[in-house]
């Protein structure tokens, strides 16, 4: 049963993204047969700058094997390496009804929120679908947001079935009620988008300024505090700490005369050694740039050959052979 996740290369990667993608992504290696692609292709609807898409490419990279992504363990590459993926979206964007895109969730808030409309964010669909066909996937890790993405790709994939034979894998999606909710630093859903995120990587007087900065309540350290679970530091603390540790901060926190300072300094502390390991191997890997590039080339390859069996396959059936 081979598993297929992208990742966006938008810039620097949150707390929110690694566990609520990365790690139960990173964790799936060991079940074996795990693709994962970063999707420049897929960037270019919201990013026009070339050195930034480089950039970022190149970071979503560094941040996912510095984190544990095992390229012995999996396949990982650059979705533009594999351009087979773009002719294959033509194929499939042949079949696809208009009213079909025109009911995707997503392009409709991204042009709620301002995004200028273009044809790449209304077919974006379709390249979705061709990123997880082409491979022979059978599911594919997303979230309830995205589910309707992989319903789309299943009724693209069943039309042509329909139409020219059995050709793809009909995928399933892999809801993940599991993944854990991580809160922004405004107490809101952690987003890029609201601004509200605390990095896995980044400098550490910038990321304790932002710890230290959570807004408390204006109860006093020696005040109880009753609902001491809804606190945003200790929320953010059961994701670093050990649970009897954390358990320690609420409980105290909840009777009385720990201050909100020494809270978010714990919370800091952990915060920064949890990910300690993966800083300093991301400090190895980025001083050795050749070694990441060689990975995402190897992988590409192995992509490939996956990949351009499928996509010869699509075009007997199809008549293009």
């Amino acid at each position: 049963m081979r598993t297929l996740t992208g990742i966006q290369p938008s810039g620097q990667l949150h707390i929110g993204n690694y566990f609520g993608a990365m790690r139960p992504a990173i964790d799936a290696q060991a079940a074996g047969d795990c693709f994962y692609f970063i999707a420049d292709y897929h960037s270019m609807t919201s990013l026009t700058d070339a050195g930034q898409r480089r950039a970022n490419t190149r970071d979503v990279a560094l941040d996912w094997l510095a984190c544990g992504l095992d390229p012995k363990k999996c396949v990982l590459w650059r979705q533009s390496d594999v351009p087979g993926v773009t002719e294959l979206s033509w194929i499939l964007g042949t079949l696809t009804p208009m009213g079909l895109l025109e009911r995707a969730h997503s392009y409709k808030d991204k042009v709620a929120k301002g995004i200028s409309p273009n044809f790449g964010l209304f077919a974006y669909p379709v390249l979705m679908a061709a990123d997880i066909l082409m491979f022979d996937t059978h599911l594919v890790p997303v979230g309830r947001d995205q589910k309707q993405h992989v319903e789309m790709t299943r009724d693209i994939a069943i039309k042509f079935n329909q139409l020219y034979g059995e050709t793809f894998i009909v995928p399933e999606p892999r809801i993940r009620d599991d993944v854990a909710a991580v809160p922004g630093l405004d107490g809101q859903k952690m987003s890029k988008s609201y601004g509200n995120t605390l990095e896995i990587f980044g400098e550490e007087k910038a990321l304790r300024k932002k710890v230290m900065g959570l807004v408390m309540d204006s109860r006093t350290p020696q005040e109880p505090k009753p609902d001491a679970e809804k606190n945003l530091a200790i929320q953010l603390l059961k994701l670093f700490a050990p649970a009897d540790v954390a358990a320690d901060f609420e409980n105290r926190l909840r009777a009385g005369g720990l201050g909100y300072g020494d809270l978010k300094k714990a919370l800091f502390e952990h915060y920064w050694n949890y990910f300690a390991a993966a800083r300093a191997r991301r400090a190895e890997l980025a001083a050795n740039p050749d070694y990441v590039e060689q990975v995402l080339r190897d992988g590409a390859q192995r992509a490939h050959a996956v990949g351009d069996a499928v996509l010869q396959r699509a075009r007997q059936a199809c008549g293009l052979a």
